[in-house]
């Protein structure tokens, strides 16, 4: 592993299951029609997909349900809005000679592209947002991926939370289940800290609040399970889990939840198999 991806590795630990993260690459170089970064190749097989400190989701070349593959599909998707209007497009698009090739994508659909000129090992990061704004970075995707995530580089068209620690979610299957609460006595802030030193250790995802409405999310570290405490949609709790782990999920949740003393009432089934109808 290069020292970026070392420093990367350490800094936000790899999952326990990579996501379409393995395959032929010899066969992917030559269905694409180039030569790919060895950074970008172990990354993939390091992290595989999925959501990098909410900021972006890695392109794979694998995985036949592969919802975000590594294809070379930007001429054919933009080149016939570039001829309406080519003062937006002041890049080539790959696979057209030094193209814009997307190697990742954010939660704003915006494009994390290397420029493909010169060498592959020297291919600089060029982000591409909907808005058709443009930022360059002189960095292959490892060193651009150890930047971001030491805070040494910052992105305008990146949308994330600095202030927090970086993680990296795969993208494994997960059930969804929002739980439903009545009141309680403790206040909004205390019933949250109950519920994280419950179910912990635990990792801060950000949070939002308006006019007095919350929202917090978390993450049980090393469950990958993914939560949310709220007020702003209803007073609820909503947890997305991998469908094997519904039960630990039921038993801890709903054990957290009466520690806050707050009534359950319901448990829904939003996506996914999961069904904990019966625990109200």
């Amino acid at each position: 592993m290069t020292d970026a991806l070392a420093r990367i590795a350490e800094r936000v630990r790899p999952p326990a299951v990579v996501v379409d993260g393995h395959g032929d690459w010899a066969e992917a170089e030559r269905v694409l029609g180039i030569r790919l970064p060895d950074d970008y190749k172990r990354l993939v097989t390091t992290y595989g997909r999925g959501d990098f400190w909410g900021a972006l989701c890695l392109c794979t070349p694998f995985g036949e349900a592969n919802p975000v593959p590594l294809t070379a599909d930007l001429l054919d998707d933009y080149g016939p809005l570039r001829e309406d209007a080519p003062e937006n497009y002041p890049y080539p698009l790959f696979p057209e000679p030094g193209g814009l090739l997307a190697w990742a994508v954010t939660e704003s659909a915006a494009h994390v592209c290397w420029l493909t000129e010169g060498p592959p090992e020297s291919w600089p990061v060029v982000i591409w947002s909907r808005d058709d704004d443009y930022e360059r970075f002189d960095c292959g995707a490892g060193a651009f991926l150890d930047g971001l995530t030491s805070r040494r580089i910052t992105s305008h068209l990146l949308h994330h939370a600095p202030e927090l620690i970086p993680w990296f979610d795969p993208a494994v299957e997960r059930d969804h289940v929002y739980v439903k609460l009545g009141d309680g006595a403790h206040p909004y802030s205390e019933r949250l800290g109950i519920l994280r030193e419950a179910l912990g250790p635990t990792s801060d995802r950000g949070g939002y609040e308006h006019l007095g409405l919350r929202q917090d999310h978390f993450a049980v570290d090393g469950a990958g399970w993914l939560l949310t405490y709220e007020s702003a949609y209803g007073h609820q709790l909503r947890i997305a889990f991998p469908p094997a782990d519904s039960e630990a999920a039921r038993r801890a949740v709903l054990a957290a939840v009466e520690l806050i003393g707050c009534p359950v009432l319901s448990a829904d089934t939003v996506h996914g198999t999961s069904s904990w109808a019966s625990a109200t």
